[in-house]
């Protein structure tokens, strides 16, 4: 890399480019000269080269605007021509609806205004504009209220610029700097407060009972701005290198920000209608999402003290190391640790990383790269951060009981993954006290789900040994993950009839048989004589015997041997029964189940609907709320159902694209050759209508190649549309089925509606009745208002092994976090099916908490729910 590069990219950064010096004013003046000297014959690779620095690395934005101004002393030409291509890049971010960039190039804007190389009124231009259109949005005749999430994104970014500015604008530009607050809390006055309570990372965030309104990311923001402004915008967590150069940097001209245009609002609801309001919300906020959603895992005595504007600056660096060096694992941890601020951040850093991983409805990355990220950052500082997480877990593990289902499964698989990267040490004597738990208390379901996950990742006897300190946890411990083979003779068995056919066909198959000659020895010797059931029983155990040994000779067995599946079971009632051998075969393996019933449907030797149904089955619903098992194969199999959709939609946008370039081409093949025919040539001196004859040979040919192709092209595509047609009907039946079914067995076991309500009433049914039982003299403490146990003792934890909420109702919790878990998770395509969804399964009978986790999920209006 050049020294200039090299420079610009690690100013700030303590590092042998800039010898020992770490101060930010020799790190300017050092990159300045150097960029001074190469802009004479390299200025076409500093300027796009400067800009990426400031959009990717944009904790660093007020030093590369303080540069700025002082090329701007030099050379005002390049300066200018840097500020139109910010206007440019500003313009595309707006129009495509580039969030981040939109976020980062006003910040760039304000820092550029404080080196005197934007004018002060310019910025507020951009304020007005801004805030101007999302009073529009809000407004019923001239825009859309359902896209409230684009007007608030404006707003925030217009708020996010201020501490990078504030002070500069009230000082130079007070009046116009005010109109815009004004405006700002009058938009704020007339937007709805966003209570998206399906988002929530606790299940109590919505039932807190206090009667309080927790106030909204914007709000929020809104009060840490009023907070900085009456602190005189002092902010301890934003470098003012500026200042150390405002006797040079006055002398620069300030450029004017050309004109921008906020996109066109979006059209107006046809009708008052909640179903169409609500897509449109949900689409809106797809496009617009909220960055963060705060995760207060540590009490305030621990938490680092600092002012609240500087908590919002700080993660909005840690959030945007975390985006833009998403690819260098061991950058990002450099540059987390090394923020350019005067105070710790530990604490606020794993509660920056944790909300991202737990993030709902889905995390901006796969939750791997956090798992990486905080390995990384253990290693950076070994003396303090490993500290932080097991101090994380520790928090989430005593909340463990309200957390949602999405999040509890992704705490599993990140804690399961970071232990294994630690050699799968762990206080487990600390967690010893969940055996004394009910078996559906949700610390002690996560022990041993963090256990299943750890025997993945390594081996039974390694995390047996793991466990030392607390020997009596191995009671938690999954099954060796032995197969269960009925036909082994092994353990000294009686050999049966169904013995030897299952050595037969095991014999057939080591003997090369085809597909074909098995379905034959199927039909014509085993079925007449010994019946459907024997025929299962005895093709599934010996073909999943022989692809036991791993992945690969599973995969194999599938794709020799796999029409001998679809042929014995055709439809869905025989396919549950295949799946149902498949969980018998596997049944100590709760890995291998999840595989080989994925691999079948991928194969499409069973339907998800068949998943669905075995899923649903009573032996399964049973294990709801104990065991990670059905859920996993029901995730993965509305997960491959997603995914196959998702590649159609891919394939058909690629093909339109395809499709215009073969019509473009046909189209020119075309009229070259019309072109040729209609020209005059002479031969042998006479007129002659049509060109050189070799010529409209090849011409010819081209013209019917490029016909073909775009015939052929306009065939693919219609065979996609087709497919996706076919998937898209087939993916209402699924949800139809997931949700009819949820419906069914939870009007089953959830209690009158006239009892519980909400979540809570349900949680404190077992408590009421405990203390009906006990009388006042209960040992059980239960607070008297509410009739609710108390947090530690609902909650469990060490010092209480009181695990208060009963079977039928932690049974009722779960299956309850898991609707909303997938109606979230799967939300684009739900809505797509909302009316008939709603005419279905969401009918008036359904019981209330069942439609407000469906709703919840769906981000729905809460209001709604009594409408039906």
């Amino acid at each position: 890399m050049s020294s200039w590069r090299s420079l610009l990219l690690r100013i700030g950064d303590k590092c042998p480019d800039y010898g020992t010096s770490s101060d930010f004013k020799e790190h300017i003046e050092t990159c300045f000269g150097v960029i001074r000297r190469e802009l004479e014959h390299s200025s076409d690779d500093i300027l796009p080269f400067l800009l990426q620095c400031a959009e990717q690395l944009p904790h660093k934005i007020p030093l590369y605007g303080t540069l700025v101004g002082l090329l701007n002393l030099e050379n005002e030409d390049f300066v200018k021509q840097m500020v139109e291509t910010t206007q440019a890049n500003f313009q595309d971010a707006l129009d495509f609806g580039n969030c981040d960039m939109i976020r980062i190039l006003m910040r760039f804007l304000t820092v550029m205004m404080c080196s005197k190389v934007l004018q002060p009124s310019s910025l507020v231009v951009v304020f007005e504009t801004l805030l101007s259109s999302a009073s529009t949005t809000l407004d019923e005749e001239k825009g859309n209220p359902s896209w409230q999430a684009r007007g608030d994104f404006y707003v925030s970014c217009i708020l996010s610029c201020l501490p990078w500015g504030g002070s500069e604008l009230v000082e130079q530009v007070p009046e116009e700097i005010e109109c815009v607050m004004v405006g700002i809390e009058a938009y704020l006055s007339i937007r709805r407060h966003n209570s998206d309570t399906g988002l929530s990372f606790f299940e109590d965030d919505d039932e807190s009972g206090s009667g309080v309104v927790e106030k909204d990311f914007l709000e929020d923001l809104w009060g840490r701005i009023q907070v900085l402004s009456s602190n005189g915008w002092k902010v301890d967590s934003v470098p003012r290198p500026h200042l150390s150069f405002e006797a040079q940097l006055v002398a620069g001209k300030s450029h004017e920000f050309g004109p921008i245009n906020a996109p066109e609002q979006p059209e107006p609801l046809s009708e008052v209608s909640g179903v169409l309001y609500g897509k449109q919300k949900h689409n809106a906020e797809l496009k617009y999402p909220q960055r963060i959603r705060r995760l207060n895992i540590f009490p305030a005595s621990k938490t680092e003290d600092m002012q609240p504007i500087d908590r919002f600056i700080v993660e909005e660096y840690l959030l945007d190391v975390l985006l833009f060096l998403n690819g260098c694992r061991k950058e990002c941890a450099s540059f987390m640790v090394g923020l350019p601020v005067p105070f710790r951040y530990d604490y606020l850093m794993a509660e920056t990383i944790f909300s991202q991983l737990l993030l709902l409805p889905l995390p901006p990355f796969k939750p791997i790269y956090y798992t990486l990220v905080i390995m990384d950052l253990c290693k950076a500082l070994p003396g303090a951060f490993p500290g932080v997480v097991a101090g994380a877990v520790r928090a989430l593990f005593e909340k463990i009981a309200d957390l949602d289902m999405e999040c509890q499964t992704r705490l599993i698989l990140w804690f399961s993954h970071h232990l294994s990267n630690f050699q799968f040490i762990w206080p487990w004597e600390e967690w010893a006290f969940v055996l004394d738990l009910p078996k559906w208390a949700p610390q002690r379901v996560f022990v041993q789900e963090v256990l299943e996950r750890e025997v993945r990742l390594s081996y039974w006897d390694k995390v047996k040994q793991s466990i030392e300190n607390a020997p009596a946890l191995e009671e938690l411990l999954p099954p060796k993950g032995s197969p269960n083979f009925i036909y082994s003779i092994e353990d000294g068995r009686e050999r049966t009839e169904q013995h030897a056919l299952s050595a037969e066909l095991n014999n057939k198959v080591k003997g090369r048989q085809t597909a074909r000659e098995i379905i034959s020895w199927v039909e014509e010797s085993v079925f007449p004589n010994h019946g459907w059931d024997v025929v299962l029983k005895v093709v599934v155990h010996t073909l999943l015997d022989i692809g036991s040994k791993s992945f690969t000779h599973l995969i194999t067995v599938l794709e020799r041997y796999g029409q001998v599946f679809a042929r014995i079971c055709p439809d869905h009632d025989k396919q549950v029964m295949l799946i149902a051998e498949v969980g018998s075969y596997w049944k100590n393996n709760a890995q291998m189940t999840a595989v080989a019933i994925d691999r079948m449907m991928g194969y499409r030797l069973i339907s998800n609907l068949a998943i669905v149904r075995w899923v649903f089955s009573p032996a399964n619903v049973e294990q709801f709320h104990t065991s990670d098992r059905p859920w996993e194969v029901l995730r993965n199999a509305i997960g491959k159902t997603y995914n196959r959709i998702s590649d159609l939609r891919n394939e058909i946008s690629s093909l339109k694209k395809s499709v215009v370039s073969a019509e473009a081409a046909a189209a020119k093949a075309k009229a070259e050759l019309d072109a040729a025919e209609s020209k005059l040539s002479l031969v042998d001196g006479e007129p002659v209508l049509g060109d050189n004859p070799v010529k409209l040979k090849r011409l010819k040919a081209n013209a019917e190649k490029a016909k073909e192709e775009e015939v052929s092209v306009h065939e693919s595509l219609e065979a996609k549309e087709a497919l996706l047609a076919r998937a898209l009907d087939e993916n209402e039946a699924l949800f139809l089925s997931l949700y009819k079914n949820f419906s069914n067995v939870l009007m089953e076991r959830l209690p009158d509606p006239s009892r519980a309500r909400t979540l809570r009433e349900l949680k404190s049914i077992q408590a009421d009745e405990m203390t009906v039982d006990l009388d006042e003299s209960s040992v059980m403490e239960v607070d008297n208002e509410s009739r609710r146990p108390n947090k530690s003792q609902s909650n469990g934890g060490k010092d209480s092994n009181i695990y208060n909420v009963g079977e039928k109702e932690q049974w009722c919790l779960s299956t309850l976090g898991y609707v909303k878990a997938f109606a979230r998770q799967y939300a684009s395509e739900i809505w797509a099916h909302i009316e008939k969804l709603d005419a279905d399964v969401l009918t008036e009978n359904v019981h209330p908490l069942f439609k407000k986790a469906v709703y919840s999920g769906l981000s729905r209006p809460v209001n709604d729910v009594s409408s039906g």
